[in-house]
């Protein structure tokens, strides 16, 4: 079950995107698969939700989105990167017109370059992506929240540009 505020967000997501005739699809690390969870809350989401990928671990990323591990070393699982190969990935294996991916440190673990809260959140439309980095504060879960909600923010902001 989730709060009133992202079934709110959630519900404008699905109704903007029927609106445009697009369908959507997440590629998600720091989220393990919120964003297509928040969504799917929704009654009658089918329509709009292609799908998900839940790429958690490195080889995962790899595999079901086909991010080059070399990427993933040169910049960390936590980059620009990373997120655009991700988006880009879930874009290459879906049917979707809108795509967004996110990658992060929820935390409470962090490092000196990565510390936690900082999360990239990636999304296309169609040959246009878009990659922003955010700094959020609070425990795993808020960082968690913050990211879904940021990931659906853009995801609007997309499909408004999206060539159905």
């Amino acid at each position: 079950m989730i709060d009133s505020e992202l079934y709110e967000i959630a519900s404008k997501t699905l109704q903007m995107f029927r609106e445009m005739g697009a369908t959507i699809a997440t590629a998600e690390s720091c989220t393990g698969g919120m964003i297509t969870g928040v969504l799917t809350e929704v009654p009658g989401s089918s329509d709009v939700v292609d799908r998900g990928f839940v790429t958690y671990t490195n080889a995962a990323k790899a595999e079901m989105l086909g991010v080059d591990p070399d990427l993933i070393k040169a910049h960390g699982a936590v980059s620009a990167q990373v997120a655009r190969a991700m988006a880009q990935g879930a874009m290459r294996n879906c049917s979707a017109e809108v795509c967004v991916a996110v990658t992060g440190v929820a935390g409470p673990g962090h490092s000196e370059r990565k510390p936690a809260g900082l999360v990239y959140i990636a999304g296309t439309a169609g040959t246009e992506i878009e990659v922003e980095e955010h700094r959020f504060i609070g425990d795993r879960a808020a960082v968690r929240r913050a990211t879904v909600v940021a990931a659906l923010d853009l995801a609007i902001r997309l499909v408004s540009r999206a060539p159905v």
